[in-house]
């Protein structure tokens, strides 16, 4: 895999537009959060029982958020009954600067365990295989916003 530079991707007709450069990031670390978060049944990686994983899935400009040892689904959790919300990932992005750090970290006791897997059983890889897609990601999004900006 090649890597190349944020601005690389970007292209330099982005330089020249302002807020291009910073709309690429943000719609790029959207973009990174969907793929991480789709679901088997969505072509994505992550398989979805109660949605609690999921819906631990956290934004931050300061720190990495943590594993919770104490986080996980209540007993008589159904499928599907943990709902995700986008609406709190969304606003650290939009909060969020050129330049820095947006740091994404699942605070499910057993996140772990699904992306790496345990004993013999593999894990999912839902958090690497998204990761490895930033570069195709930020190129994407870039001529995405080279076409609305009509260039």
């Amino acid at each position: 895999m090649t890597t190349t530079s944020f601005s690389a991707s970007v292209g330099a007709w982005a330089q020249k537009v302002e807020g291009a450069v910073e709309a690429v990031f943000k719609q790029s670390v959207q973009e990174l959060v969907r793929e991480v978060q789709k679901t088997r049944n969505e072509g994505g990686r992550m398989r979805v029982d109660t949605g609690f994983l999921r819906a631990s899935l956290l934004a931050s400009t300061s720190m990495m958020p943590r594993i919770n040892p104490a986080a996980k689904p209540a007993k008589d959790a159904g499928p599907n009954s943990v709902p995700y919300n986008f609406g709190t990932i969304e606003a650290v992005i939009a909060g969020s600067e050129l330049g820095q750090t947006i740091y994404l970290g699942y605070t499910a006791s057993y996140a772990g365990y699904r992306e790496y897997g345990v004993n013999d059983q593999p894990g999912d890889a839902f958090v690497r295989t998204a990761a490895q897609r930033w570069s195709s990601i930020v190129e994407a999004e870039a001529a995405k916003a080279k076409a609305r900006f009509g260039l």
